[in-house]
């Protein structure tokens, strides 16, 4: 019986710390107090969605040098720039810029991972604001089966905008924010789901792939004075 109810306060203190101390970090990565509390582009999207993590980075590089590696993102193109054996299934992110695939446009498709590999398992490009926003929406049930926006929402879905917002800065570097808006149905599991399941997993990924980015274009701003000169 002592053993149990030790178990049982070292659980509920391990909660106590992650609520406290470990979740808030995790949905900030990176991110200042004004972009994490300040407004995000187009909640219209997600009508009834609340604000998801914010996680940034500093890029020493112009926004134009970043916008062409979002572009080209997707499971069925350059990849996610994050874990390649979590999110995509194994292949390796591109590590340059890829003409055939700077041709992105609102409506298009982008698969998240492999077809069928679960919930929102394609995003739908919502937001195409060259060098500023790319916004990639996702409505589905909890099976991954996508579903019609036009239509009545049914009582169990998950519904999202991961948003990707650049904002030159001093010295014409990039600021390099992503965050979005996002519901879960029925609510009583939206927040449970959104801040103690889903936030150690999106920091995970996503933290790795703003690094990546960052790594990325930096590396072939280096580059190019090499090439021209």
């Amino acid at each position: 019986m002592t053993s149990a109810r030790r178990l049982v306060g070292l659980a509920g203190a391990a909660t106590a710390a992650y609520g406290v101390w470990v979740r808030p970090r995790l949905l900030r990565w990176g991110a200042t107090d004004a972009e994490l509390h300040g407004p995000f582009p187009h909640p219209e999207v997600v009508p009834d969605g609340r604000r998801s993590g914010t996680m940034a980075v500093t890029i020493d590089a112009p926004p134009d040098q970043v916008w062409p590696w979002l572009l080209q993102i997707g499971w069925d193109r350059a990849g996610w720039y994050s874990w390649d054996h979590l999110d995509n299934a194994g292949r390796p992110s591109a590590r340059e810029v890829h003409a055939e695939w700077q041709d992105l446009a609102v409506g298009d498709r982008l698969r998240f991972w492999a077809p069928g590999a679960g919930v929102l398992d394609s995003y739908e490009v919502a937001v195409v604001e060259p060098h500023r926003f790319l916004g990639l929406y996702g409505l589905s049930d909890l099976q991954g089966h996508l579903l019609d926006p036009g239509r009545p929402r049914p009582s169990v879905y998950v519904e999202g905008l991961w948003g990707f917002r650049l904002e030159e800065v001093p010295g014409g570097g990039t600021r390099l924010v992503s965050s979005g808006y996002q519901t879960l149905r029925p609510r009583w599991l939206e927040r449970f789901f959104y801040e103690w399941v889903l936030a150690p997993v999106v920091w995970v990924m996503t933290s790795r792939m703003l690094a990546v980015i960052k790594r990325n274009v930096e590396g072939a701003a280096r580059r190019t004075p090499a090439l021209a000169t």
